[in-house]
Formats: C-alpha cells, structure tokens, sequence
C-alpha cells in the first residue's frame, strides 16, 4: 500500500507545492522580510521558571489507569511546584483538562518566584478549548504581575497575511523570509474581547535558530518590550528554545514505559486486546 502512495506522491509533488508556492509566495515573503525586526539579544540575568504537563493512560477489562502530572522548574534545575494525580477506573474530567488546571495551579504558585514564569503552548487554547471557569482563573493569575509568556515551537495561526492570500500559517513565511534573530510585527488579536487580549510576535533568538512564537495577555506592548523579554530569554536558552521550558517537559512527562511501571506497581496484568494482535 504504502510503496503506491509514495509513487502518487511523486507524481502530484509538483502540483501539490504549488498549493503552497503560488503566485503571490514572494509576495508575503517581501512581506515577512518588511515585519521582522533584526536584533541581537544581549544577555540579562534573570529568574525564570518553565511550566509544562503531561498525561497518559493504559486500558485494562472496563477500566484505565490515568496519570497526569504538572511540573515548574527553574533553569537551574530547581523544582518549584510538583503536582500529579492518577488513578484507577475514569477520571470525572478529561486528562487535558485536569493538566490545564494543574498548569494554572502550577502558574500561580510560581509568578512571585521567578522573573520570568514561561507556560509551554498557546494562550489562545486556555480560550478556545478549556471551561470558562479555567480560562478566568489564568487570566488572574497572568494579571498579577504581568510576567507570565505562553511559548510555542509551532504555531498554525494565519493572521498576517491571510489578507495577502496566505495558505499556511505565519509562521512558514517568517521561516522562508529571514534566518535573522529578531522578531515580527507586534499583532494583537481582539476577537474574544477587551480583556481578553492576546498579543503575539514570533521570534528567534539567535541567527539560524528555530522560530518560537511568545503570546501575551493584553495589547499596548512596544518593540522595546520585545527586545527586553528576548534579553531575559537569551541567557538561559539552548538551541534557541528557554532551557527551563526543556527541563519542565523532560521532568513532567509520562512515557508508556513509565505506565508499565505503574501497572506492574499495582500488580495488574495488561488487558489482552486486538494490540497484542496487530503486533
């Protein structure tokens, strides 16, 4: 099967790119070349923390073993918050949903910590996706004391040149347009209301680094604040990703082999299913 979806690929390969690479390619590249601010961050020492979860599961005959965990480390490696819980049989809210909340417990035991508190992901799916009841307690917390960063290594917004005929996200023309540090034009996004503002950039910390998308809750923010928070970024990144961002999801994440512990903890034997079959 798969030996006749790589022959159609080669023959569609063409016109399949060219969905992407159309006419008016070029022309949002110039555009992203126009947005992006050339700078070179200088080193500033800084506290920061990295915030990230992690969750799992395994199936057994009518029930499952769940774990999910939360985790806010500073870059030296100093654990701030360890939260987790896990049980047998099923959670009353789904996995996601109880790593946000942890996230946010996790957030707000951290902001009075650290200089800089990063939360891996996207601020917009604490809006899009999670209870209202959630997305009000982040916003608190964010508030506090302005120092909370949602950081992302990918990012399928279109919101800069959607108006030019984009067909993928922003942030492939910022990769084809620059191998620059910098960063691109401030966009503040007001669709889910006046105090739900959320204001982006996408940035590289160093020349020939990946991209990373930073998001911020509120607008009004300069290209002299971007320079600032790329400074306290710069010190303690690695590969040009915030090595507290790194250690947080090396620290918290719940690998299936770290499951088979756990139901060998519990002396419970693997259900038998169609899985054993297919391997």
């Amino acid at each position: 099967m798969l030996n006749t979806v790589y022959i159609d690929a080669i023959r569609k390969r063409e016109k399949t790119l060219s969905l992407l690479k159309g006419p008016i390619f070029e022309q949002i590249i110039k555009k992203a070349r126009e947005n992006w601010v050339e700078y070179i961050p200088k080193k500033e020492q800084v506290i920061t923390a990295g915030i990230d979860s992690s969750f799992n599961s395994t199936k057994f005959q009518g029930m499952e073993l769940w774990v999910v965990t939360a985790v806010s480390i500073k870059s030296n490696g100093d654990i701030l918050v360890d939260l987790h819980d896990q049980g047998l049989g099923f959670p009353t809210f789904d996995l996601s949903s109880i790593a946000s909340k942890m996230e946010v417990e996790a957030c707000k035991l951290s902001v009075d910590k650290a200089d800089l508190v990063l939360m891996d992901g996207s601020l917009y799916s604490q809006f899009m996706t999670r209870q209202a009841a959630l997305a009000s307690s982040i916003m608190k917390v964010i508030s506090k004391k302005d120092n909370v960063i949602f950081i992302s290594k990918t990012s399928n917004t279109k919101m800069q040149f959607e108006n030019i005929g984009s067909r993928a996200g922003d942030i492939l023309y910022y990769n084809h347009a620059t191998r620059k540090s910098g960063f691109s034009k401030i966009i503040s996004d007001k669709k889910y209301g006046k105090n739900k503002i959320i204001s982006s950039v996408f940035a590289r910390l160093s020349e020939s680094m990946p991209l990373i998308k930073l998001e911020f809750l509120g607008g009004g923010y300069s290209e002299s604040d971007i320079k600032s928070i790329l400074n306290k970024l710069y010190k303690n990144s690695v590969s040009g990703y915030p090595y507290a961002l790194k250690l947080a999801h090396n620290k918290c994440k719940i690998s299936n082999h770290d499951l088979v512990k756990l139901v060998s903890l519990y002396g419970l034997k693997s259900e038998t299913g169609s899985r054993e079959v297919l391997n």
